[in-house]
């Protein structure tokens, strides 16, 4: 018996041990996500607000990082980088010098000059390495070309402060409805963290933040306002999800580094590439 009481000590001692540690909760980043977009969205407020080429040269610098990272991900592409970089640039000069018609020259001439540099240096799969540096001149390039087509027309300062307001409360809200109300996935293939949830409290977000805008600035009217908060609401998410199939097919989580646990400037950017080209060609529409 004295044995038999002797084995039990140590069972009931295992019994009596407290439970393992409970796992912490994965803590939200949406209060870094936020320390990190409020002074990059100053410094875009004071350029826009600087205008010429102050501003030319921010939104190239920004528009080269992101075609840098776009490169990056179609490495396996082997695209023709230096014809995207120049093509941004020009793309940018062209628009405050030769409006929507200069834009549209070099995104042209962006095609035979690939062609040939593809050709001359002996690409192993030359069709893909065409596509590859077309596809960072056409989303990228012509997006950063457009932000300064905005800039041209009036009030285009504001409105496009107030689209890339919208777009960015837009995916803000997004990303915290997800996280707090994201039962249903939104598209799993592609991005499986996105929620319908998530996509409804985003697309609510930027069009009130519009909205809420259009309040402040007397010669835009509600309809302007509603009309813009609504395309913001329904392109942003559109070019959320065009980057994360690019990602899906380069196999990468994030297209860089700059903001560290939060991607790069493209990751960042990605939906602003989609809305402010609609915003321009929306502002254009209402504002002649």
């Amino acid at each position: 018996m004295p044995a038999a009481r002797a084995g039990a000590a140590p069972r009931q001692r295992r019994a009596r041990r407290d439970p393992p540690p409970k796992k912490p909760r994965r803590r939200s980043d949406l209060l870094s996500r936020i320390l990190v977009a409020i002074p990059l969205a100053l410094a875009t407020i004071i350029f826009i607000g600087v205008g010429g080429l102050p501003f030319q040269l921010f939104i190239i610098a920004a528009g080269l990082i992101c075609m840098h990272e776009c490169y990056r991900l179609l490495g396996a592409w082997r695209p023709v980088s230096v014809v995207g970089f120049a093509a941004l640039a020009g793309m940018v000069f062209a628009a405050r010098s030769g409006g929507q018609g200069g834009v549209l020259e070099v995104a042209v001439a962006a095609v035979p000059v690939t062609v040939l540099l593809v050709l001359l240096g002996e690409q192993p799969r030359p069709t893909v390495a065409i596509g590859g540096t077309l596809l960072g001149i056409y989303w990228v390039g012509l997006a950063f070309g457009h932000v300064e087509l905005l800039r041209q027309l009036p009030h285009g300062n504001s409105v496009l402060i107030d689209v890339l307001v919208g777009t960015f409360v837009g995916d803000t809200a997004a990303y915290a409805g997800g996280r707090l109300f994201g039962r249903r996935q939104l598209a799993p293939r592609v991005s499986p963290g996105k929620t319908v949830e998530g996509l409804v409290c985003g697309m609510l977000g930027a069009i009130l933040a519009v909205f809420i805008a259009g309040l402040y600035q007397t010669w835009l009217t509600q309809g302007d306002a509603l009309l813009l908060g609504v395309a913001v609401a329904v392109i942003g998410p559109l070019g959320d999800l065009f980057e994360s199939l690019v990602k899906r097919d380069a196999g990468a989580k994030d297209a860089g580094t700059l903001f560290g646990a939060h991607g790069g400037a493209l990751d960042r950017l990605d939906a602003a590439l989609f809305t402010v080209v609609a915003g321009y060609y929306i502002w254009l529409a209402v504002a002649h």
